[in-house]
């Protein structure tokens, strides 16, 4: 009966399109009651049958507009319900106020710095890697969490706030797997999708869950990766950005991928373009997606065909990428050439893939890139077996 409840509270918070912030507020805005004696982490308790709601269930199903028997009837499903948000956030609840002591008075003034502070960040992850910028991303991290945990601010500031703590660990968090700290990278998505929902930023948290199903994807959790990627599209709902489906779409691509599952990928990157070409006509997207284009998913189509094994695809495509890449942003340049490498392998044409994979060892000598590093020992040892060709041979001793 209980894990029947908390599925019943689910589905129907579902189908509303609320967080689980959401629907807590609701809840003690129904009961009449002053403070939060309900939270979102005990809303997560219901849910995943940990905890039984008792008291509160007239007023959770009123809020839900439902009856109570509604939420206390047995569900029998013909298949495990699929994967939401709600069940990849922290067991804890890193970002709940300290309502203990009385802090500072934060305005929408320090929301503004902090904005700035997040978007410099990004900027500097685009010609810098993980190791140079992993100690500053953290650090700003902390002192937002801080600053909203001790400090006393209005609704609309505490969610914003909230946004910013979600956009600042997504960066930090690709940071810290770009530097090869993926435990640490983990632990901030996670807390990053619990700040987006907290702060009914639907978008966000989608791409918060998208790069960590991307990372996951990457290292060797596969299946989890598939069904997060698939978990973030599903929970932003139809009304996404333009930008943000497409480059969720290209997650879900990446991951089938992985997996190996060719057809689910191919049919994502199809609706991912799809969803792009929609950008003109859609709803305006986030700033802090200014880097998904039309070259990104480009970039997304090689790397699935060079996974894959079709080099005949995935050959002009790379080129064409790289003829148009900013040659200052090493890191990616170094990672898009690897691909290049790999499939020129594939393709039967050891001499020229010893000519890319020379550049990558050199470019990433330059950055401290985990990314790079493992691209570096992908290519090398897909070219092991053409060491009777001098030009390899040359290469690998090089390398060794």
């Amino acid at each position: 009966m209980r894990s029947g409840i908390g599925a019943n509270i689910r589905r129907e918070r579902n189908r509303r399109g609320w967080s689980q912030e959401r629907l807590a507020h609701e809840i003690c805005r129904g009961a009449g009651v002053t403070g939060e004696p309900v939270g979102r982490q005990e809303v997560s308790r219901w849910e995943q049958g940990k905890r039984t709601p008792r008291q509160w269930l007239p007023f959770i199903a009123a809020a839900l507009g439902v009856s109570v028997d509604m939420l206390t009837e047995s569900q029998k499903p013909d298949e495990p319900p699929l994967p939401s948000l709600a069940d990849f956030l922290p067991d804890d609840d890193p970002l709940a106020p300290l309502s203990a002591r009385e802090g500072r008075r934060v305005g929408l003034g320090q929301v503004g710095d902090l904005q700035k502070r997040v978007h410099g960040l990004r900027l500097a992850d685009d010609v810098l890697a993980g190791g140079d910028l992993i100690r500053p991303a953290l650090r700003e991290l902390r002192a937002a969490v801080r600053v909203y945990k001790e400090g006393t601010h209005s609704g609309e500031v505490g969610r914003a706030l909230l946004r910013q703590i979600g956009e600042l660990a997504q960066i930090a968090g690709w940071i810290a797997s770009d530097a090869g700290q993926h435990a640490d990278a983990e632990r901030v998505y996670r807390l990053g999708i619990s700040a987006a929902m907290q702060a009914d930023d639907r978008t966000l948290a989608g791409d918060l869950a998208g790069s960590l199903a991307y990372q996951l994807s990457n290292i060797g959790r596969e299946v989890e990766g598939a069904r997060l990627a698939r978990a973030a599209f599903d929970g932003a709902g139809p009304d996404a950005p333009p930008k943000a489906r497409a480059l969720y779409l290209d997650r879900v691509a990446w991951a089938h991928t992985k997996a190996g599952e060719v057809q689910p990928a191919m049919r994502a990157l199809g609706e991912a373009g799809e969803a792009l070409a929609a950008d003109s006509v859609g709803a305006e997207s986030p700033a802090y997606l200014y880097w998904v284009d039309a070259g990104e998913l480009r970039v997304m189509e090689s790397r699935v065909y060079t996974e894959l094994r079709r080099p005949l695809r995935a050959v002009p495509v790379l080129r064409d990428v790289l003829s148009r890449y900013d040659s200052t942003h090493t890191r990616e340049l170094a990672l898009y050439l690897s691909w290049l490498a790999v499939t020129l392998a594939d393709a039967n044409e050891p001499e020229e893939a010893a000519a890319t994979a020379e550049r990558v060892v050199t470019l990433s000598a330059a950055v401290t890139s985990d990314r790079t590093a493992e691209r570096v020992r992908i290519v090398l040892g897909r070219l092991a077996g053409f060491r009777d060709v001098p030009e390899v041979r040359a290469v690998l001793d090089g390398a060794a």
